[in-house]
């Protein structure tokens, strides 16, 4: 299917057409109007007139006699200077009496109507004209009927019409330069707006921001556009953030095992080396775990860069069945630490599994730094629009120069460089609570451990 011809024009051309033909539309309609009033005026005041000059025409005895005193009256005297005049005089009967002027005679006058308009030749000039006539009743019982050709209100329209012709050209060509005009300026935000869209697609750099100067909706325009960019930046630096840590933690593991990979193979090629049964069942358990602590590392990154665009729809649910569920796969995770749960009912709009791997990876936390023995307390408590889960273990606690770190991506205290974890657990918490509109903070407990609370905000009822 093509394109209709007006999909093709720019915008900039589009807008000018628009408020050219708008204008050209007003400035016809005006004319139109114009011209319409003023005929409409001029031939009231004509037939007013013709029907004073009928009721001065009756009491005449003569058509010439009524003629002379209407020359008289129009001040232009003359036998071929009568206005185009014509007075005629029927019987009561409808019998021509006597007729005077340019027209030889008038048609008789429609029945019931003082007033016709009718065409007839004009004796002076030859050729036929449009004349319009007043019948006016005489004393004797017969009627006088009074005719002027209208050419000198058809020459007034014609010359007003032919002046608003011009004008409307005048308006239409004008209004073409102006909406040229107002295209260009009232567009120039725009093309701003196309430039700088342009040089982020060619040089890809994000920080051109557009300086705002427009109003009302091409600004927002530019701040959303500004906006937009922005994210885009903040989203590309979280990326290659992401991409660098990634490949620095990656690192460690992926040469541990290529190191014990490379030495079973040196061992099993050398039959006179082979490494001892105890050696051999050691370093298998080695890259056993260290198997399992990549594919771990490598399931939480996925989540991660994943969880920043949100696939599961957002349902109402109880967020104390979401806790339960995340303490029973903890307690069955953790057998040696005791997990004690005090809920409360409250309800969020919230996606379910990621609220549960959120609260799980906070249990995880508190049960792997608990001593054998320890106890999780999970208390929740709703009130103020909000509910808070509160996690706390009796573990060594945060030390304090680590508090403001902990929900950052890949960032492992001092102590925790001994324990299993890829440091990317409580960033994913952080993640899915501000995904929620929620918060994750973290402090000391009042017993000495750590205290996590994970606040989101209440379902509306």
């Amino acid at each position: 299917m093509r394109r209709p011809r007006w999909r093709k024009l720019s915008l900039r051309a589009r807008l000018g057409v628009l408020v050219a033909t708008a204008v050209a539309l007003t400035v016809v309609t005006v004319s139109a109007i114009s011209w319409g009033i003023t005929r409409a005026d001029l031939y009231d005041q004509f037939d007013a007139r013709l029907q004073s000059y009928a009721q001065l025409a009756a009491k005449a005895a003569t058509p010439d006699e009524a003629l002379s005193t209407l020359r008289s009256t129009t001040g232009k005297p003359g036998a071929d200077r009568n206005n185009g005049l014509t007075v005629q005089f029927r019987s009561a009967a409808g019998a021509i009496t006597g007729t005077a002027g340019v027209i030889p005679e008038l048609p008789p006058p429609p029945p019931q109507a003082p007033f016709s308009v009718s065409r007839a030749a004009n004796v002076h000039r030859g050729e036929e004209d449009q004349f319009r006539m007043w019948t006016a009743s005489r004393a004797d019982g017969g009627t006088v009927q009074v005719a002027q050709d209208s050419e000198d209100v058809e020459d007034s329209l014609g010359r007003l019409g032919f002046w608003l012709l011009v004008v409307s050209a005048a308006g239409v060509l004008g209004a073409t330069v102006v909406g040229r005009a107002i295209a260009r300026s009232a567009l120039q935000p725009v093309d701003e707006l196309t430039s700088a869209a342009e040089n982020v697609a060619r040089t890809q750099e994000l920080s051109a921001a557009i300086d705002v100067t427009a109003s009302g909706e091409i600004g927002r325009l530019a701040s959303s556009f500004n906006a937009m960019l922005s994210a885009l930046s903040r989203s590309r630096d979280e990326q290659r953030r992401l991409v660098e840590d990634a490949g620095h933690e990656l690192r460690t593991p992926l040469t541990s095992l290529r190191n014990n990979i490379e030495l079973l193979i040196h061992a099993d090629a050398n039959p006179g080396r082979q490494l001892p049964a105890e050696d051999r069942a050691r370093l298998l358990a080695d890259l056993d775990a260290q198997a399992v602590e990549l594919t771990a590392l490598i399931g939480e990154l996925v989540d991660l860069s994943t969880g920043e665009r949100p696939s599961e729809a957002e349902e109402h649910l109880a967020l104390a069945d979401v806790v339960t569920a995340a303490v029973e796969r903890t307690r069955s995770r953790w057998p040696n630490v005791t997990f004690d749960a005090e809920l409360a009912e409250a309800d969020v709009l919230a996606r379910p599994a990621a609220v549960e791997r959120a609260v799980l990876n906070v249990l995880d936390n508190a049960a792997k730094w608990s001593p054998p023995g320890g106890r999780v307390r999970v208390r929740m408590a709703a009130g103020g629009g909000t509910v808070r889960v509160r996690v706390d273990d009796e573990g060594p606690g945060i030390p304090e120069a680590d508090l403001p770190h902990v929900f950052e991506r890949f960032y492992r205290a001092d102590a925790a460089r001994a324990l299993p974890g890829s440091g990317l657990g409580l960033a994913i918490v952080e993640q899915v609570l501000t995904q929620h509109g929620g918060r994750a903070t973290a402090a000391r407990a009042d017993g000495g451990g750590a205290r996590f609370d994970l606040v989101f905000p209440l379902a509306a009822s």
